[in-house]
């Protein structure tokens, strides 16, 4: 598939009447929120995973990176090592924004078509750089995942075993808390208990369900914090 198909599809035609965009920053707890609108019954259509259909072995998008950043990337069964990755494009701005114009626009057309085949009233696309790569287009409403940033580094070196400096480096290569939070219609803490998390998923997600079926504008009503 190539940057050139994104074009091709509507990102406003057959989709459901409202389009939830989760984000936040690394470590905030996304999946955990993505998990819990799932477990409510919600259609979640994750850019990450997306992203994994993208460069699984034998795709174009493998292809492409491993000639730009190594094959020394590419795992013995030859599958994309994430983490070297990651490692090696996040200090450098000039290879991660090589890296984004390879995948963005294939993950874009993928998340497009996942969008096209929902049959609910709303869905949530869950997007980790919904608002540093402009694709505020694909949503109606902004549902930022906030959490203090020492808490986001902690879960992010228990998640995956990289360094401080390397989920520091992504940090600060994504948009700033406040910025972020500027930008959300929604906001989501996610620095309490499970049980504190579900009932705050379970308040918007019945907000959202209201708001879908009962038409209103999707800026409508204005900011909330859960």
């Amino acid at each position: 598939m190539s940057a050139h198909h994104n074009h091709a599809i509507d990102s406003r035609r057959n989709r459901p009447r409202l389009v939830v965009g989760l984000t936040g920053g690394i470590g905030s707890g996304k999946s955990s929120v993505a998990g819990q609108f799932a477990r409510l019954g919600v259609s979640v259509i994750d850019a990450d995973v997306v992203a994994r259909d993208v460069v699984a072995p034998g795709q174009p998008a493998l292809s492409d990176i491993a000639d730009a950043f190594g094959h020394d990337l590419l795992t013995p069964e030859g599958a994309l090592d994430r983490r070297c990755l990651r490692e090696r494009v996040f200090r450098e701005p000039r290879m991660r924004r090589r890296l984004e114009a390879i995948l963005h626009p294939r993950i874009r057309d993928g998340m497009l078509r996942k969008l096209q085949t929902v049959d609910a009233p709303y869905c949530v696309l869950c997007i980790p750089l919904l608002l540093e790569t402009e694709q505020r287009d694909l949503v109606d409403r902004v549902l930022v995942v906030d959490a203090p940033p020492e808490l986001q580094v902690e879960r992010t070196r228990a998640r995956d075993g990289s360094s401080r400096e390397t989920v520091e480096h992504i940090m600060q290569a994504q948009l700033g808390r406040e910025e972020r939070l500027a930008a959300a219609d929604d906001v989501i803490e996610n620095d309490g208990t499970l049980e504190q998390l579900r009932a705050r998923v379970k308040a918007l997600h019945e907000r959202y369900l209201d708001m879908a079926e009962s038409g209103l504008p999707p800026h409508l009503p204005p900011k909330n914090n859960s």
